[in-house]
């Protein structure tokens, strides 16, 4: 097991530190305080956190077919608004002391469990502390229900201001501990939860309003069944969207262990196809799926003889059709996996041209998907940029011309000054995708023309892939 770099534990230590300093005026608070609330709310989130971990609930994802922790019948983050209810009912302090017990008991990954579970605490303390500074600076007072629409500002003030200081201590322990880079490390992480914390920080406000109300804290813990609800929901989207991810990594590894001469060139291919994709303006419904395209465009090679593949010669006009037949595999591959969608057309057709003379149909023009029009200029693109045995790699700039020389015959003109534009706004930075170089004892393999071989007119497209 590594060790937990030095400047992560001096990071978790201070956050653990300031979330002492900000829970320790709790004891000055005297017996006037909402102590009662306070214990209430930290069993409350306690039992939560606890519920993922108990058996029972083990035992009901497993007959659901469930698997890993993070599948639990309790899924995370659904117990959040009882922190923001904490954090709207009661004092900073008591406010940061709510949370800790609940963290402690959270479900923990290896490696650091111990660790983790500190720093868990160390975070939802001080982001409670911060939510309820914000909440009574902004807030009435006292909390009650005739007030309530009052209060939908300074609660969501609070929310905000909750799920900010997550996402600022979160990016700070990803570049320390796990090595992100800093100028990436805080990318998304407050766009991405921001919506779920706004939703948490409504429900907390009615679990608050509640819980003051005539009808008391048991009128409250109602709210958490319809926040459960949608933290399931949300939960299994996610869990589904993983599986898709799972299904196209196994699709690519494969390839990979049959084609090892391209190696990191599907996820390339994906890459650059989101990139001209964007500059086109597609809507982002439709990028993942595109990028899923570009990813799998090659998967038909699974149906090659591998022989062919890492042939190191030219190949016989007989060669050549049986490998021409990969787009056709790969549609029969793929034909059943519902959710690429478009993507299944792209990789059946990825290698027709805009004059007609591609294949497997010789398909023309706006006959042949867009999707399909889009990988077979990202493919281009990364076969004429990457080194081959055979070749150096091509600088963007040339590749970048000679994609332009064949607009319009090969490569649909739109997609070429799409891929234009977005190399020169964003330039190319191939090394972002892991692409491992193939092993120089192999023979040469991917289906791209060596010099002994005849290559087919266009750009990057010389030969068979």
């Amino acid at each position: 097991m590594r060790e937990l770099p030095v400047t992560a534990r001096v990071y978790i230590g201070c956050a653990a530190l300031a979330a002492a300093l900000c829970a320790a005026p709790a004891p000055r608070l005297g017996a006037a305080a909402p102590w009662t609330g306070a214990l209430a709310l930290a069993a409350l989130y306690g039992l939560c956190e606890r519920l993922r971990r108990c058996p029972l609930a083990d035992g009901l994802r497993r007959r659901a077919g469930g698997a890993g922790e993070e599948s639990g019948t309790f899924p995370p983050g659904w117990a959040t608004p009882v922190l923001l209810a904490g954090a709207l009912l009661l004092p900073p302090p008591l406010a940061a002391l709510t949370a800790v017990p609940g963290a402690l008991l959270a479900p923990a990954a290896a490696p650091w469990p111990a660790t983790r579970r500190l720093w868990h605490a160390a975070e939802l303390a001080l982001a409670c502390w911060t939510a309820a500074q914000v909440f009574r600076a902004l807030g009435p007072h006292p909390l009650s229900a005739p007030r309530f629409p009052l209060l939908l500002l300074p609660a969501v003030a609070a929310s905000v201001a909750f799920c900010g200081v997550l996402a600022a201590l979160d990016g700070g322990v990803l570049a320390v501990a796990e090595r992100h880079p800093v100028g990436s490390a805080w990318r998304g992480l407050l766009t991405r939860s921001l919506g779920p914390h706004l939703v948490h920080g409504l429900a907390g406000l009615m679990m608050a309003v509640l819980w003051r109300s005539v009808y008391g804290p048991p009128a409250a813990l109602l709210v958490l069944l319809p926040v459960y609800l949608s933290c399931w929901v949300f939960a299994q989207y996610h869990r589904e969207r993983a599986a898709h991810q799972a299904t196209i990594r196994a699709l690519v590894q494969a390839v990979d262990i049959k084609d090892r001469y391209t190696r990191g060139h599907s996820e390339r291919v994906g890459r650059a196809s989101v990139m001209i994709a964007r500059e086109l303006g597609m809507a982002q419904s439709r990028l993942e799926v595109l990028r899923f395209a570009g990813i799998l465009h090659d998967v038909g090679k699974l149906g090659v003889p591998t022989r062919l593949l890492r042939k190191d010669g030219p190949l016989t006009p007989e060669e050549r059709r049986i490998i021409e037949l990969h787009p056709e595999y790969g549609h029969e591959i793929v034909r059943g996996i519902g959710f690429l969608g478009e993507a299944r057309a792209a990789i059946l057709h990825h290698h027709e041209r805009v004059d007609g003379r591609g294949y497997p149909y010789g398909l023309t023009g706006r006959q042949i998907p867009e999707f399909a029009r889009v990988v077979a200029v990202a493919d281009a693109f990364d076969a004429m940029t990457s080194t081959r045995s055979y070749r150096r790699a091509r600088p963007v700039p040339a590749a970048v011309a000679e994609l332009r020389r064949c607009a319009g015959a090969q490569f649909d003109p739109r997609m070429v000054r799409a891929l234009a534009a977005a190399l020169d706004r964003h330039g190319w930075r191939p090394d972002e995708v892991a692409a491992q170089e193939p092993d120089p004892a192999l023979p040469v393999a991917g289906g791209h023309v060596p010099p002994a071989r005849a290559p087919r007119p266009g750009a990057g497209q010389g030969g068979v892939r």
